[in-house]
């Protein structure tokens, strides 16, 4: 009998092992160019990708201090309050069938200056404990999965006959083949509809059912508190009612800014389906809440706006006329940069002079402006695309008592057309003089 447990223990153990090999093998896990951490797992894409779906909690949370999660940069990590970390995945799959996971992390936090204006949300980078923990857990979270159908194998096999026989057993061998064979149905378990081994047979009925009323060793009372709790916290997740108020970026890349200007600080940049809850919105802007007490501001169109309003403004009877009834282009030459913005400092670029058709239209202001900019890019840039050598940019003068420049480089442009920029971010890389001249209002409360 102790051979017996002492066998089936040391297979459970090999089996155990072979589960552990199987999930993983750690690739080199120091941050690279990009900052992303990386393992090679054995399973397919799309078991790794179901196994991270248990993981989404763990993807994003406030961190209750920066040390020992973020890098020190400019500033010291206790100058820093209110920080929120966010980690994106990326899963690749392998010729062999195996995939690989990518893991970047993004952490934000407040950064508090002696200065009031110099304050504000700042983007550090993570030390890779917050990458490390989660690939941590997915590895846990799949060598459990493995471990538990090996061992349901193991079992198996541990009931197989090894094909070796004592002295005594051959001799009931050969007393069994000397009786006549008497095909009949075998007993079967109440609980497993299972035929009776042969064990169990020689159980008498109260036997039986004490071996089965037996108490749970400690570590099956444990394991069944562990499944009883996720199943709690899984209906928990079933039955929560999501809010009806968030907002979702379209594209990564997206600007959060400081207030609802063109001009305005980048706070950092959204993910493609960052969520955010919504304060209010505007014809243009989108007033978010990031964390705590920090507010952002988004551009419209750059978000998937919650059921019932529209992502862009539908018209209505009332609507401002079209940039292209408002302005008139007067004039075109190639000449140098006539401003002071290093990006096209002292290069030739593409200027473009326009006025109002009528001076004393109303509608012609800022929000206008930016319209007929984006109308005068999209039909100047074949020419742009076709003179990289020559010009490397395009200026915008309007040329009116409320007037101003717009100046954008071809690069730019160029990724606006290919649509990798939006209408937001585009008017973040370009050059406004005067910038308030191109300030887009948010009315409070405005529709």
């Amino acid at each position: 009998m102790g051979n017996a447990v002492a066998g089936i223990g040391v297979a459970a153990g090999l089996a155990l092992v072979a589960a552990s090999t199987m999930v993983a093998q750690v690739a080199g896990e120091p941050a690279g160019a990009s900052g992303g951490y990386e393992r090679t797992y054995r399973q397919s894409k799309a078991v790794v990708e179901n196994a991270l779906k248990q993981l989404q909690p763990a993807m994003s949370g406030h961190l209750p201090a920066l040390e020992g999660f973020a890098v020190a940069g400019e500033h010291p990590l206790n100058h820093y309050q209110r920080a929120f970390y966010q980690s994106g995945v990326q899963v690749r799959s392998l010729p062999n069938g195996g995939s690989v996971v990518r893991v970047s992390t993004k952490v934000t936090a407040w950064y508090t200056d002696a200065s009031p204006s110099r304050s504000g949300y700042q983007l550090l980078t993570s030390n890779g404990r917050l990458e490390t923990d989660l690939l941590d857990q997915l590895t846990d979270q799949l060598t459990n999965s493995a471990g538990r159908g090996n061992r349901a194998g193991g079992s198996e096999q541990s009931a197989a006959p090894t094909g070796r026989r004592t002295t005594t057993e051959q001799a009931n061998v050969s007393s069994e083949k000397s009786e006549p064979s008497i095909s009949a149905p075998m007993p079967k378990s109440p609980d497993s509809g299972r035929p009776f081994s042969s064990a169990e047979q020689k159980l008498s009925g109260k036997q039986l059912a004490e071996t089965r009323n037996a108490p749970k060793s400690p570590v099956d009372q444990a394991a069944s508190g562990l499944q009883a709790e996720a199943n709690s916290l899984e209906e928990v997740l079933r039955n929560q009612v999501h809010p009806k108020n968030l907002v979702a970026v379209k594209k990564s890349g997206t600007p959060v800014v400081a207030s609802p200007s063109l001009t305005a600080k980048t706070l950092f940049l959204a993910s493609a389906q960052d969520e955010f809850e919504m304060l209010d919105y505007s014809t243009d802007w989108v007033h978010v809440k990031i964390s705590g007490l920090s507010r952002g501001w988004i551009w419209r169109t750059s978000l998937e706006m919650p059921e019932g309003i529209s992502d862009v403004p539908t018209n209505n009877p009332n609507a401002k006329p079209v940039a292209a009834d408002l302005f008139q282009v007067t004039r075109e030459e190639t000449a140098p940069f006539p401003g002071d913005w290093e990006p096209l400092r002292g290069k030739n670029v593409k200027i473009i002079s326009v006025q109002k058709i009528q001076e004393s239209e109303k509608d012609s202001g800022a929000e206008a402006k930016l319209e007929y900019a984006k109308s005068l890019f999209d039909k100047n840039y074949g020419e742009l695309a076709s003179k990289t050598h020559e010009l490397a940019g395009v200026v915008l003068i309007f040329d009116s008592v409320d007037g101003g420049m717009i100046a954008a480089t071809v690069p730019t442009v160029r990724q606006w057309k290919a649509g990798t920029l939006n209408d937001a971010a585009l008017w973040h890389q370009c050059y406004f003089d005067p910038p308030e001249t191109f300030t887009v209002p948010a009315p409070a409360g405005g529709r």
